[in-house]
């Protein structure tokens, strides 16, 4: 067959959309029949629970979005190696194409997989859409990598501008005949006893419409005021396209490109704030990629000789957010049932298991890994290590968040605890942020029994932070 008549592949992986996706136009190119196929990878980079099951749902989208453009989508369960070869024999096909992965080894995957179907005589091609620049195309002026964020924000301020994003194909050419195909409820992505995703749906529609409607409605609304309105977690003023950017059902070209003049009625320093939120994500994958161990390793590794407690106990009244600190507890609660959590809020609840608790950023890592919807490999890992003290431009360890003063100052009027830990609810708001400092007659009027209808504290905050600096000491020491 020639290569006009032979069909090509699109291989989806994390850019679960139609639009601003090279790899479809690429195959829309080739000229022949286009295969879209998305594969269960069960190793390397493998998803935590909550984003199995945001996929289940993007999943469904994409396909019912490749069905209205006259095609289908393909899926299969395996090694990537070994599904795309099987393919390649049953259909003929004699192209592949699939946008980039960033994590370890789908990088290493990627190349070798490259190679072998190229010597075998392929049309292979991959490429950029799952993040602004390459994070090997960025270097200091001495030709490394960066390791200062303000830098590397610079840069891309004052570089080139993303490409235009790209349109979606008004259709894709079908084979005669559609190959065998897996169901996607065979997958069991979805938890069921117990199903402890029930209420994500409350408040997330994955997919790539839903992804677009999210942009629209966060430029025409909470953008004006988002320097200020993000660090207030009752607010609707953050623009919650974290998890739809993570499994690429949006292009973070589409999101830098609806910034663009708006400077006439909203101020700039607003968008310039936003913007610069997604070179953060940016700066995290420019991080994985010079350093591709991020997520097990300490970017500083003076903190190699960090004296971490193993405190089992602690760590799950951690995750349950049962620690007697409201703000935090707040936290972890809103991770359990929306798979989500304020920004601000994941910084305070990091800082805790950090410095009060003294347990291992690691192990809040993994725990957030398998909890986020916007779970992302780069992000996360850069982000832990950041409140950690031991990452690339890190917030210093000695930076102890007092989980009080943090809730008092973003939460005054404790909304954001009322919402998400009721027991609290009809505490007055002078006590909401320290409910173990109410007045007797004060908690009985809320009905608030500490250590029975909500816990006591399990660490003082003066003598975590002084057990904190105490560990932190010895290893400056050591240095």
């Amino acid at each position: 067959m020639s290569s006009k008549t032979a069909a090509a592949i699109i291989w989806f992986r994390k850019d679960l959309r139609l639009s601003d996706n090279l790899a479809v136009l690429a195959a829309l190119e080739h000229g022949g029949p286009v295969i879209p196929l998305y594969i269960h990878e069960k190793t390397g980079g493998s998803l935590g629970g909550a984003q199995e099951w945001w996929l289940h749902h993007s999943l469904t989208e994409l396909s019912g979005a490749l069905e209205k453009k006259g095609s289908h989508l393909l899926l299969a369960t395996g090694k990537a190696e070994t599904v795309l070869r099987e393919l390649i024999s049953t259909t003929g096909a004699d192209a592949v194409f699939w946008n980039r992965r960033y994590d370890p080894d789908g990088i290493a995957e990627d190349k070798a997989l490259k190679q072998k179907l190229r010597d075998e005589g392929l049309t292979v091609r991959s490429f950029s859409g799952h993040l602004l620049h390459e994070p090997s195309r960025l270097k200091t002026k001495s030709g490394g990598p960066y390791r200062v964020y303000t830098p590397f924000w610079r840069a891309i301020e004052g570089g080139d501008e993303p490409h235009a994003p790209a349109d979606a194909p008004k259709s894709l050419r079908a084979p005669k005949t559609w190959p065998k195909c897996e169901t996607l409820s065979d997958w069991k992505l979805l938890p069921t006893k117990p199903d402890w995703a029930k209420h994500f749906g409350d408040v997330w529609t994955p997919g790539e419409k839903a992804a677009r409607k999210k942009l629209d409605d966060f430029v025409d609304g909470a953008l004006k005021g988002y320097e200020e309105g993000r660090d207030f977690p009752a607010k609707d003023a953050t623009s919650l396209l974290s998890p739809h950017l993570a499994l690429g059902e949006i292009s973070p070209a589409t999101v830098w490109h609806a910034t663009k003049g708006l400077s006439r009625h909203i101020a700039s320093n607003d968008i310039s704030r936003f913007r610069k939120e997604i070179v953060w994500r940016e700066f995290c994958y420019h991080l994985l990629f010079h350093f591709p161990e991020l997520d097990e390793k300490n970017w500083n590794d003076s903190f190699d000789a960090f004296a971490w407690r193993d405190d089992e106990t602690s760590f799950k009244a951690w995750t349950r957010g049962m620690t007697g600190y409201p703000i935090v507890d707040a936290g972890m609660r809103q991770l359990w049932k929306h798979g989500v959590m304020h920004n601000r809020v994941r910084m305070i609840v990091a800082s805790f298991l950090i410095k009060h608790l003294l347990i291992d950023w690691r192990k809040g890592e993994k725990w957030f890994r398998d909890t986020l919807v916007d779970a992302d490999p780069a992000s996360n890992a850069a982000n832990w290590q950041w409140v950690a003290g031991s990452g690339a431009d890190a917030s210093p360890f000695f930076r102890v968040f007092n989980p009080i003063l943090q809730g008092e100052k973003f939460d005054g009027d404790g909304e954001y605890v009322r919402r998400f830990v009721p027991e609290l609810e009809k505490l007055e708001s002078k006590y909401i942020h320290k409910p173990f400092e109410a007045p007797k007659e004060v908690l009985k009027k809320a009905g608030v029994e500490l250590g029975k209808t909500y816990p006591l504290p399990i660490v003082d905050h003066s003598k975590g932070r002084e057990r904190a600096l105490a560990a932190y000491s010895r290893i400056k020491k050591d240095a």
